[in-house]
């Protein structure tokens, strides 16, 4: 590719506003934490001149202003924007962070880009690519989305460049390798004392140039002698790669029949194949050496962002409908069309309140106009739909944590809106006049159980609040009040995830928390009939109290409920006062007769009884009710029933025995398996919801990262004897 350079309007501190959307590229970086996204986006921002040799701009921001916890943590734990420009393009590149945990980050940073880089570790990848990587770039392929690769940390001694080339070609070329070829080769200085020899350039296998980095600026020479042989097998590998994806099919046989291919011919066609993500550059990135402001490989990357990576008019939108659910037509990259922008990330600054990311895909974004905020169909995670009209304040970009105002978003644009007081991640900004609905993106299933409850009274005021403005900033958490265990519940990814919503809870909100263990629903049930009797018989002047009555419990079917059955003859109960012995039953049900549980699945007959003309009350039948049956509870064998959950697990054939072994362990019985395309088995199995509390981090760990599933209600089912002994003498301590 030509060599370009950054015009850089708006470098120095100001908002880059994009005329169109032929003049903006939107980029995601993608790869396993510690891969060097974050450093390879600082170094792309020193190298267009977004940012000074110390990391500032002119108006005292900085690329490092990031989170507090990002800080404390020493990773990123959220999707953040950082826009640069090159060749008078504005380049959106989206860091997303690496870590398992904050998949719902990622997802939203591939919603929000059109292509996408993979960050390749040389240091850590040398053993192979993460499964959790080349998952993303499966996802990335089912839906064509372009994508190159950038091999970082080439100082490191397990793996060169040319070694971490065929890992990659292997793990993400499929049954075409040559679709995954590098554009350029590293070239290596003087081996040091440890005899590692540092890479201080690179050389151009299309141009058959050298730009040597070792100054800390690019220069360019041409390649010497002892280059040539190294070149030209590359470059003819290079060339036939591109040539395979050419839509002119003539070229091919030219090629081979030794006509030489202009460069021109080559780099159109390359670009060509990036763009419809059939070809798939691997590229080289290192930080800027000391007083350097061009960190190795930057100026090439640039050049591939804005020479071969799509527009947003060449990307199809995402399908919108009608708010009820009617097909409209596909929207058009228009800056002139109708509004239409989806909320991709929301947060909460200290000084501005809540701010949302908004990807705009047609129609123009200005600030202090009425939008409709519509979305977004994740009630069950305590997040309500919306269908609202609202007024937005400023138009910006983040730069780390400056806000630079922007005079509008053009469709195809990012940016950032203020005082959108109930849009939440997911949810559609369109014409108030014309309100459409975008089609949302997968959000991963939270699958950590976190059960919390505040410190202190102080912070029991605050909770509710807090909880809410955290759930809305996050849809991949859910909120649970458990009606049953009467915890409230935070639903997580794993463990880090747990712990960010912890500390912004405490940081942002100001809200102390303590977690205690997390309790399933339990449920009590008769093992056999029995008989009881309540009698409640108080005499303390003026009117007393005088209710007796007799029932039988008998066990029912799964799933019957409490049934109540009048047999009483001769009126021993006057009729008024039977729904009392009924209401004092379902009440002494619902708290349970063994362990504190809700009984269910019995039928409760009313055989006898006795009433006083004045004493007996509506009161006084409810109690004696509740009495007969904790009588009959203690003449029987009371089943403890756990609830029982369906779970499907995603795992690459290699860990099957290992997942199968791990389900029986936690009580599960496998009921299936199902053998899927690209080595992967489909594990169904029955197990308690009680022994997958952490299956979302256990199962991680035993696929390498690799495994998913899912999980829902089935049934209740008994408790082993010895468990639910157990559970009855805790319910006992703490009762």
């Amino acid at each position: 590719m030509g060599v370009k350079t950054s015009t850089h309007p708006g470098a120095a501190g100001g908002a880059l506003t994009a005329d169109g959307p032929g003049s903006v590229r939107n980029v995601v970086l993608v790869g396993h934490s510690g891969a060097g996204k974050t450093t390879l986006v600082e170094a792309l921002a020193l190298a267009s001149g977004a940012v000074n040799r110390a990391g500032r701009v002119e108006d005292g921001g900085s690329l490092s202003d990031y989170d507090e916890i990002e800080h404390r943590q020493q990773r990123s734990v959220q999707l953040s924007l950082v826009p640069v420009e090159w060749d008078g393009i504005k380049i959106n590149l989206l860091d997303t962070p690496g870590y398992a945990d904050f998949v719902g980050e990622l997802r939203a940073g591939l919603r929000a880009a059109d292509a996408a880089l993979f960050v390749v570790s040389a240091a850590q990848d040398a053993n192979g690519i993460a499964g959790a990587t080349r998952m993303v770039w499966d996802e990335c392929a089912a839906v064509g989305m372009p994508r190159a690769l950038v091999i970082t940390h080439l100082e490191a001694a397990r793996a060169g460049f040319e070694e971490m080339t065929e890992i990659c070609r292997t793990a993400f070329g499929g049954d075409d390798p040559d679709a995954v070829l590098p554009l350029y080769l590293p070239l290596r200085g003087e081996p040091g004392p440890d005899g590692h020899a540092p890479v201080t350039g690179l050389i151009g296998l299309l141009t058959q140039r050298v730009f040597d980095y070792a100054s800390g600026a690019r220069a360019e020479a041409p390649p010497s002698a002892a280059h040539r042989p190294l070149i030209d097998e590359a470059r003819a590998r290079l060339i036939e790669g591109i040539i395979a994806e050419s839509e002119d099919e003539t070229l091919m046989d030219r090629y081979l029949g030794g006509a030489d291919i202009d460069l021109d011919t080559l780099v159109r066609d390359l670009e060509k194949a990036v763009a419809r993500g059939t070809f798939h550059p691997v590229l080289a990135a290192a930080p800027a050496s000391d007083g350097g402001r061009q960190g190795l490989g930057t100026v090439e990357l640039l050049e591939l962002i804005t020479g071969g990576f799509p527009t947003p008019t060449e990307r199809p939108a995402p399908e919108v409908t009608t708010l009820d659910g009617k097909p409209c037509p596909p929207l058009a990259c228009d800056p002139r069309a109708p509004l239409v922008a989806e909320v991709v990330k929301t947060s909460s600054d200290p000084y501005v309140g809540r701010l949302s990311l908004v990807r705009v895909f047609s129609g123009t974004l200005r600030p202090d106009e009425t939008v409709h905020v519509s979305g977004h169909g994740l009630a069950d995670r305590g997040h309500e739909d919306h269908d609202v009209d609202e007024r937005i304040g400023a138009v910006s970009e983040p730069f780390g944590k400056q806000q630079r105002t922007m005079p509008h978003a053009v469709a195809g644009d990012l940016a950032c809106v203020a005082k959108l007081g109930r849009a939440e991640t997911g949810d559609t900004l369109s014409d108030k006049d014309r309100p459409v609905l975008m089609r949302p993106w997968v959000m991963p299933d939270p699958l950590l159980p976190v059960a919390i409850r505040a410190h202190s009274k102080s912070d029991e005021d605050r909770l509710s609040q807090g909880l809410a403005r955290l759930v809305a900033e996050d849809p991949t958490m859910r909120l649970e009040q458990n009606p049953d265990t009467h915890q409230v519940v935070l639903w997580c990814l794993g463990e880090a995830h747990r712990d960010v919503a912890l500390e912004r809870l405490r940081t942002r909100y100001g809200v102390q928390v303590d977690t205690e263990p997390h309790r399933v629903s339990l449920r009590e049930t008769f093992g056999g009939p029995a008989r009881g009797r309540g009698r409640h018989v108080k005499q303390s002047g003026g009117h007393g109290q005088f209710a007796i009555c007799e029932i039988e419990v008998a066990p029912l079917p799964e799933g019957s409920g409490i049934e109540f059955v009048d047999k009483v003859v001769g009126g021993a109960v006057p009729r008024q006062f039977i729904p009392s012995v009924e209401k004092g039953v379902r009440a002494q049900a619902a708290r349970g007769v063994a362990a504190g549980h809700p009984l269910v699945d019995v039928r409760v007959t009313l055989l006898d009884g006795k009433a006083h003309s004045v004493d007996s009350s509506d009161a006084a039948f409810q109690t004696a009710g509740a009495l007969a049956l904790r009588e009959a509870a203690a003449e029987a064998r009371i089943h403890l029933l756990e609830p029982v959950a369906e779970v499907a697990a995603l795992v690459a054939d290699d860990y099957v025995g290992a997942v199968m072994s791990d389900l029986s362990g936690r009580r599960g019985r496998v009921v299936g398996t199902e053998q899927l395309a690209g080595g992967n088995t489909l594990i169904r199995a029955e197990v308690p919801e009680i022994e997958i509390g952490r299956y979302v981090i256990d199962l991680r760990s035993l696929s390498h990262g690799t495994g998913r599933f899912s999980r829902s209600y089935a049934r209740h089912e008994p408790m082993p004897p010895q468990l639910a002994d157990r559970v009855r003498a805790e319910a006992g301590r703490t009762g």
